[in-house]
């Protein structure tokens, strides 16, 4: 059963290996060098929230809130994402975390939420659009990975 609570700097040794594959072998993250615990650590602290989930007292994944935008008229808009361990995909966890994720910025006063989705993607487009997304566009070709150019869809949510 998924046990969901505020991150800690002690469980980013535990986010910084949940991420690590997404961005060693995959383009969903369109970093090229997985991020050290302690830059991970770093990225938790400066969150606007961030969340992870446990199974039988192991972070099996996380999710988290930022600054969409560093301009201060976007101060009520997050950029949002969620990450899981790899088998942990289309189990619940990816919904159940968002949906806490959500009901917290709410309450400390965001209004919308906005996700960028390197395409192709359909599971996490599917997620963000069974949770009240909309797409709002798509940036063609925007980000170089693994020697190709990459879409990215952006969809966006009120809170």
């Amino acid at each position: 059963m998924l046990t969901i609570r505020d991150a800690g700097v002690d469980d980013a040794a535990a986010c910084a290996t949940i991420y690590a594959p997404y961005v060693r072998d995959t383009v969903i993250s369109f970093e090229e060098h997985p991020p050290s615990p302690g830059t991970m650590a770093e990225r938790m602290a400066a969150a606007h929230e961030w969340l992870v989930g446990e199974d039988a007292g192991r972070v099996v994944g996380y999710a988290y809130a930022g600054s969409f935008n560093d301009r201060h008229a976007y101060r009520y808009t997050c950029g949002v994402s969620v990450y899981l361990e790899t088998g942990r995909r289309r189990t619940g966890a990816g919904r159940s975390l968002y949906e806490e994720l959500f009901g917290r910025l709410r309450d400390r006063g965001y209004v919308r939420a906005a996700a960028g989705i390197t395409l192709p993607n359909e599971a996490s487009i599917g997620l963000h659009a069974a949770l009240g997304f909309a797409p709002v566009g798509t940036f063609p070709r925007v980000g170089w990975k693994f020697d190709a150019w990459h879409d990215v869809a952006w969809m966006q949510r009120d809170l």
